[in-house]
């Protein structure tokens, strides 16, 4: 088995270049992860998500846990094998879906019970039955159970909040135990508090964990608060340990937290935004919904290393979506996906390179010309 191992192999200012080595492959990273919540990309082949660049996808425990079941996909040969995925996988431990979509919860020191959104079911997430699910489903890089803290909250709260992430933080990592070729995330808590950040941060690397994410961030706080959290967090994370957001973000959100020295990324909004008729490329946001497109021959990207971005027209995509037909959501999500790793193999290359200030600059310059390139105006 290839043992799990991170190596940092460059940095340009706090802006990180790496690689994640992993038994069913490497992600290179600064790295953004689709996500496959019900062991799916919605809208998407899994050939055309590997297709886009990404090396490593999320699966959602909370979901998987309900249907099919854990044990029922451990018995098909885990995540990987019923959703025919080949290469990594990372799952998150449930606890953020449980608090924003189970019908009733009930926390405890023990864990959480609560009733499923499907059909009111009685459930408890512990810390340990959080890593046996995410052990049967076979993922690669597992997430301790935590609770979001929610946004806003006082201190006291954010406080009581993650003390008991950190207990479960030990739990889980006893549960999980010895995995060399997997691995294992405590997640740093605290609000919007840098003392509490701090300490949560401390008391997690003294667990000795293989790497470290960020959560309760992207939960409304917004971009300035997001960033002066991480610029106050991550300097007592190792270096030589990779470093998650979890949730986040925009492209300008992935550009300026990579600046910061976040190494992953997981969002639905590449996803979401294609199915709703909104697509990302080098010049921004468009709206395929809008009526300006009738007629509109170009393609979204003449240039883009996205097959579907350079042929079909603007007027088709805004026909598909206005349709409403099947079509329109898959491709838009495809180019989505293909712009985002577009965008994080820009950056890995300009951090090697050290002109990664270079890169956001004119990354941004084109975002602000809109999607009329400036010599089409």
């Amino acid at each position: 088995m290839t043992p799990y191992q991170f190596n940092l192999l460059a940095t340009d200012g706090r802006a990180r270049r790496g690689e994640i080595i992993l038994e069913r492959g490497t992600i290179r990273t600064p790295a953004f992860m689709p996500v496959g919540t019900a062991a799916t990309v919605k809208a998407m082949f899994p050939k055309d998500v590997e297709r886009s660049g990404a090396d490593i996808l999320l699966g959602n425990t909370y979901h998987l846990m309900l249907r099919p079941g854990a044990e029922e996909m451990a018995a098909m040969g885990g995540l990987h094998e019923f959703m025919n995925w080949q290469k990594p996988i990372l799952t998150d431990s449930g606890g953020f879906q449980v608090m924003s979509l189970a019908k009733l919860r009930k926390m405890t020191e023990e864990g959480v019970t609560f009733q499923s959104h499907l059909d009111g079911s009685s459930f408890l997430l512990s810390p340990e039955r959080s890593i046996e699910i995410q052990n049967l489903l076979g993922s690669d890089i597992q997430m301790q159970l935590d609770e979001c803290t929610p946004f806003p909250a006082t201190r006291e709260e954010a406080e009581s909040s993650m003390q008991l992430s950190l207990r479960w933080a030990e739990r889980s990592k006893a549960a999980f135990g010895n995995q060399p070729g997997r691995s294992l995330h405590g997640i740093v808590q605290g609000s919007i508090y840098p003392e509490l950040r701090e300490q949560s941060a401390k008391a997690l690397v003294a667990m000795d964990f293989p790497g470290y994410s960020i959560g309760g961030l992207a939960v409304g706080e917004g971009q300035e608060q997001m960033l002066r959290v991480l610029n106050e967090t991550l300097p007592f994370l190792p270096d030589q340990k990779p470093r998650y957001l979890m949730g986040v973000g925009t492209p300008d959100d992935l550009l300026r937290s990579v600046a910061e020295g976040i190494d992953m990324f997981d969002c639905v909004m590449p996803t979401r935004a294609g199915r709703h008729g909104l697509a990302y490329t080098r010049y921004g946001k468009v709206n395929l919904k809008n009526a300006r497109h009738i007629g509109d021959t170009r393609p979204l990207d003449a240039e883009s290393p996205c097959e579907e971005a350079r042929t079909y027209s603007r007027a088709y995509l805004h026909h598909l979506i206005k349709s409403g037909e099947y079509l329109g959501s898959m491709l838009l999500t495809l180019i989505n996906l293909h712009y985002y790793q577009e965008l994080m193999a820009g950056m890995r290359s300009a951090i090697e390179a050290g002109t990664f200030v270079e890169f956001s600059r004119k990354t941004r310059e084109l975002w602000d010309a809109g999607d009329i390139p400036p010599n089409q105006k």
